[in-house]
C-alpha cells in the first residue's frame, strides 16, 4: 500500500471510531410558541397537557430557563450558542415583508451535527429568514423541511400577509389541514421512516399556541368551563400540541429508540400579554389568554414573565428526575447538546455546557444572564440580582 492510501485508512479507521464510540442520541428539540409559563400542567395550570408534564416529571425541569423576549432572537440563539447582538438579530422577530435572515457567517446547529453523522430535519416554524432561499432551512444544514418559513400563520388556511405559507422541502405544499396537527403528523412519519443505523435530529417548532387563537371545535369543548372564550381556544391549542407532542413520543417508542433520544421542550419566550406583539392578528377585541404568573410582564419584555419560559430536558436513563433552580440560557442548549452528541463544540460561542448539571446535579453554573442588549434597552442578571437600563 502506497503511503497515501495508508493515511486515507487510518483517516478511516479513527473517524469510524470516533462515531461508534460516541454516543450520538438522537435529539428532538420541541419549541412552543407564545406559550406561558403558567400554561403547563407541571406549573399548575388547568390546562391538560400529560406528555409535557411526563417529559417534565421524569427529567429534569429547568425552573430558570431563559429565553430572549421574542421569537426570532430565542430562535437564532438556539441554532447559534451566540447571543442575537453579535450578529443584528436581538430585536424583534423578521417582518413578513423583510429580505435579511440569520447571518450566513453563522455555523448552525444541524451544520455541526450534520458533520458527525446526524440525519437533520426541521418541522414547523423557522422564521430565521424567509425573503431570500439562501437563508432557508436546506441552506442552513437541515436535510429536510416541512411547514412555514415565516412567524405567524392562519392555523387553517395557512396564510401569512395574504400569501399562503407552507413548504415542504422549501416547495410549495397544498397540504390541508389544522398546522399543529400537520406538524405532529409530519414529525410523527420522519421517525417511523428512518433508519436509526444514524442519529436523527429533529427540531420540532410548532406555530402553537401563537395568535390568531384558532382550534378544532372538539379541542376548544374540552374546555366548556372556561368563561373566557379566547382562554378556551388558547387551551385548545395548547391540549392539540400536547398530544402531537404525544404522538411523537409514541413514535420513538415504537421504533424502540426512546431510551436512546434526547428530548427538550421549551418555549420560545414568555406569554403574549401585549396587543403590539400579536403580529399581524387583531387582538383588540379580545382578552389575551397566555398566563406567566407569578412573574410579571410576558413575550416583548425583558421582566421575567418575557424571558423566563417553561423548559425540561428529557432521556430516560440518563438524565434523573430533577428540578433544577440554577440559571441556563437557550444558548447553553448548543453547545450541551453537542456534548452529549460527541462533536466539537466552538470557541467563539456564549452558551454554557451543561451537561454535568444535567446528569448529576452538580456542574459549572452561569454567574450571569445576558437576557438582551439592544439599542434602547438591556438587562442582565447575576445571581438573584437583575438590572434592566432603557433609554
Amino acid at each position: 500500500m502506497n503511503p497515501s492510501g495508508l493515511i486515507s485508512l487510518v483517516g478511516l479507521i479513527i473517524v469510524t471510531g470516533h462515531l461508534q464510540s460516541a454516543e450520538m442520541p438522537n435529539i428532538v428539540v420541541i419549541i412552543a410558541d407564545d406559550l406561558g409559563w403558567a400554561d403547563v400542567g407541571f406549573h399548575g395550570s388547568d390546562i391538560e397537557t400529560p406528555v409535557i408534564d411526563e417529559l417534565a416529571r421524569e427529567g429534569a425541569k429547568l425552573e430558570r430557563f431563559y429565553a430572549l423576549p421574542m421569537c426570532t432572537p430565542t430562535r437564532a440563539a438556539f441554532l447559534t450558542g451566540r447571543y442575537p447582538f453579535r450578529y443584528g438579530l436581538q430585536s424583534a422577530a423578521i417582518p413578513s415583508d423583510a429580505k435579511y435572515g440569520l447571518n450566513l457567517n453563522e455555523r448552525l446547529l444541524p451544520e455541526l451535527l450534520r458533520e458527525i453523522g446526524y440525519t437533520t430535519a426541521i418541522v414547523g416554524k423557522w422564521h430565521l429568514g424567509h425573503g431570500k432561499q439562501e437563508f432557508w432551512p436546506k441552506a442552513r444544514g437541515f436535510d429536510s423541511q416541512y411547514g412555514p418559513l415565516v412567524g405567524e400563520i392562519d392555523y387553517f388556511s395557512h396564510e401569512a400577509g395574504g400569501k399562503r405559507d407552507w413548504y415542504d422541502d422549501e416547495l410549495p405544499s397544498n397540504d390541508s389541514g389544522y398546522a399543529t396537527e400537520l406538524i405532529g403528523d409530519r414529525s410523527e412519519q420522519i421517525i417511523h421512516h428512518h433508519d436509526f443505523d444514524s442519529p436523527l435530529f429533529l427540531w420540532l417548532a410548532f406555530t402553537a399556541p401563537h395568535a390568531p387563537y384558532q382550534v378544532p371545535k372538539a379541542y376548544r369543548q374540552r374546555y366548556s368551563n372556561i368563561v373566557d372564550e379566547t382562554r378556551q381556544i388558547y387551551a385548545g391549542m395548547v391540549s392539540c400540541m400536547d398530544e402531537q407532542i404525544g404522538k411523537v413520543v409514541a413514535a420513538l417508542d415504537a421504533q424502540k429508540v426512546r431510551e436512546e433520544t434526547l428530548i427538550v421542550f421549551m418555549s420560545d419566550n414568555g406569554g403574549n400579554r401585549s396587543a403590539a406583539f400579536s403580529g399581524e392578528s387583531d387582538v383588540s377585541n379580545i382578552n389575551l389568554p397566555a398566563s406567566n404568573l407569578p412573574y410579571r410582564g410576558g413575550k416583548g419584555t425583558l421582566l421575567e414573565g418575557g424571558c423566563r419560559v417553561v423548559a425540561c430536558v428529557n432521556w430516560p436513563g440518563r438524565i434523573p428526575r430533577s428540578q433544577i433552580s440554577e440559571p441556563i440560557h437557550v444558548t447553553d442548549i448548543f453547545p450541551t447538546l453537542l456534548r452529549f452528541s460527541g462533536a466539537r463544540i466552538p470557541g467563539n460561542i456564549d452558551g454554557k455546557e451543561q451537561t454535568q448539571l444535567l446528569t448529576t446535579g452538580v456542574g459549572r453554573k452561569r454567574q450571569s444572564v445576558v437576557y438582551n442588549l439592544e439599542p434602547y434597552r438591556a438587562a442582565i442578571s447575576s445571581g438573584e440580582w437583575k438590572l434592566i437600563v432603557k433609554r
